[in-house]
């Protein structure tokens, strides 16, 4: 064999090695970004449940709760009040109008079964609630809830975040609320909005 013929064979063996590893660098990238939506997609799915039920648990005890405990404990066996609400005006002789207001109890509601029914959150599992999708060891989401101060008055607050993000390039300290790890809430708002959306 000459030696154009070996440099040739070297030369095609190379490009195609080359070749090879570009394909699977981009299918390799291809295939980690899928997979991340993926997974943050559930990530998001759990926390639209967890919000459902923090919002429920503050219409029904007047504050949201920081306690994983108290929550899976209302939401397995807590109430909804049915209620029917009247109002009767009763005319006054110099004008107005007196309005008397009647809220009649008609009984009560689980929560789980208004909540969380099958055909709305499939995946809904109720021990697992706390803990984020697809970490080894489980790890529990961050919630926080307070009342914090708003135009001097104090208000209720909660947020709800993943504290180990799938995405390496969410970062807390980011200046893009959209880039920082998945969460709903706000430790300084008064907002239940994800940042995912």
């Amino acid at each position: 064999m000459s030696k154009t013929k070996i440099v040739s064979v070297v030369m095609l063996v190379v490009w195609v090695s080359l070749a090879v590893f570009l394909v699977y660098s981009i299918k390799s990238s291809i295939d980690e970004t899928k997979r991340i939506e993926r997974a943050e997609a559930r990530i998001i799915e759990q926390l639209k449940m967890i919000r459902e039920a923090e919002i429920a648990y503050m219409s029904v005890n007047g504050q949201y709760t920081s306690d994983w405990d108290k929550l899976l404990a209302f939401i397995d066996s807590g109430q909804f009040y049915l209620t029917e609400k009247s109002e009767t005006i009763i005319p006054q002789p110099y004008g107005k109008d007196s309005i008397y207001v009647e809220i009649d109890t008609l009984g009560t509601k689980p929560v789980m079964d208004s909540l969380f029914r099958k055909d709305k959150w499939p995946r809904f599992d109720l021990a697992t609630l706390p803990y984020v999708p697809g970490t080894q060891p489980p790890v529990k989401f961050d919630i926080w809830a307070d009342k914090i101060l708003k135009a001097g008055l104090y208000v209720n607050a909660i947020e709800v975040k993943n504290p180990r993000p799938v995405d390496p390039s969410r970062d807390e300290e980011s200046e893009y609320n959209t880039r920082k790890p998945l969460r709903f809430g706000s430790r300084t708002s008064v907002t239940t909005a994800g940042n995912w959306e």
